[in-house]
């Protein structure tokens, strides 16, 4: 199935409230922060920020994807920059971001995932935070979302390997209960990573 079948229907596949990671984590972000997020999919997380008052530029590269998250930032009364981007292609800016956000990005494979990453920290300023929300090793034994492929998968030492000398501020693995929409329900096996770029 293709990301723009998958966002195709009327209902938000994943909900429209914001990932729980996202809002125990905002404290973090100065008010009017520039953020970052990264396969933003219907605009739940970017449009919960934006209320909150940061500025966010939200990358998707799926068109019922974007207008979902477009139609929710109208509801919501928020204003948030869509941007039509395939992370495969998307020419990385330098140090414009305070922050960068990846929920729930784990559709890529590896050598893709490591190029998202060091994207990531490019773009980001420095003593700005990333902050990385997904699937652990063992989420495919739940069958409650997430791919079944374990290179896609986080655990805390590939997370910590892959932005070395970097500030970590939070980090858990841990299973808690999901109720995102249709597409994450149930008891989920999660990593949370949250780092400063140093500078």
């Amino acid at each position: 199935m293709s990301w723009d079948q998958r966002f195709s229907g009327a209902e938000y596949h994943y909900g429209t409230a914001p990932a729980d990671f996202v809002t125990r984590q905002a404290w973090r972000l100065a008010p009017g922060a520039r953020v970052l997020s990264l396969a933003e999919g219907e605009g739940r997380n970017a449009t919960w920020l934006a209320a909150q008052g940061a500025q966010v530029t939200a990358l998707e590269a799926s068109a019922n994807a974007r207008a979902k998250a477009r139609a929710l930032a109208v509801q919501r009364g928020v204003t948030i920059d869509v941007q039509a981007v395939d992370l495969a292609q998307y020419d990385w800016p330098e140090a414009e971001f305070d922050a960068v956000l990846a929920c729930f990005i784990q559709f890529a494979a590896p050598p893709l995932r490591d190029a998202i990453f060091q994207g990531a920290a490019r773009a980001l300023r420095p003593g700005g935070v990333l902050l990385i929300h997904g699937f652990a090793l063992r989420q495919p034994g739940y069958g409650t979302g997430g791919p079944q492929a374990p290179a896609q998968l986080y655990s805390l030492d590939l997370l910590r390997a892959a932005f070395p000398g970097w500030c970590v501020l939070h980090q858990a693995d841990y299973d808690a209960d999901l109720s995102e929409g249709a597409g994450h329900a149930g008891r989920a096996a999660l990593i949370d990573f949250v780092a400063r770029k140093p500078g």
